[in-house]
């Protein structure tokens, strides 16, 4: 069993990181039906999603999707993104938000009994692996099915759980042929928002992230 009804559960999605295992799946992420499955594993405690915003244009992409995740039961944590050139004169976005994300963990770690990683960069081994050493459990979410594998194996080995992302793909997947219900007053996510969602992560590719 992977979980326990009395465990206080806490998701950390690395936005960048979760967008580009789904869609090397060729699949797209329905947010609420991702709540909602792990609403009934346990206590859920919170949710955090963590992206960047390209903040110097007139309009960002991804704003649609960071406002609808706000009021749908999502703790949404952002930062700018920094423009820079690289050596061969490529401009590249910069977005990183391990350290938040890792600091969250350390803070939270004290109300939760089951941490859910949804990422596959091997820079998080040592902070499961510090987690661990408080009495925490965690588990990650990715994928090994994509080409390359999208988890790093030093990151699987070291969580208590493995979850594959195309054997959660039946409950998360999203309907192209409906649209979600939300919950609270938050905008409904449309076709518009998930081309907006498509464009901005496709922006922050994990390698660059």
């Amino acid at each position: 069993m992977l979980f326990y009804p009395q465990e206080r559960l806490g998701l950390f999605i690395d936005g960048a990181n979760l967008y580009a295992a789904a869609r090397a799946l060729g699949f797209d992420i329905d947010y609420k039906r991702l709540l909602d499955l792990f609403a009934t594993k346990g206590h859920l405690v919170r949710a955090f999603y963590y992206t960047a915003l390209i903040e110097d244009q007139e309009y960002s992409p991804i704003r649609p999707l960071v406002d609808w995740l706000d009021y749908n039961g999502y703790t949404m944590v952002t930062k700018p993104t920094k423009e820079f050139t690289d050596a061969f004169g490529r401009r590249k976005i910069k977005g990183n938000m391990d350290i938040e994300l890792a600091i969250d963990v350390m803070e939270m770690a004290p109300f939760l009994d089951h941490i859910v990683l949804f990422s596959g960069d091997g820079d998080f081994r040592r902070l499961v692996e510090a987690v661990q050493h408080k009495g925490k459990r965690v588990s990650v979410v990715s994928t090994i099915r994509s080409a390359p594998p999208m988890v790093a194996d030093e990151l699987r080995r070291q969580a208590d759980n493995f979850m594959e992302l195309t054997d959660l793909m039946p409950q998360i997947a999203r309907s192209h042929g409906t649209r979600d219900e939300t919950r609270g007053h938050g905008p409904r996510e449309d076709h518009g928002l998930r081309h907006a969602r498509s464009e901005a992560h496709g922006a922050l590719d994990d390698d660059e992230v």
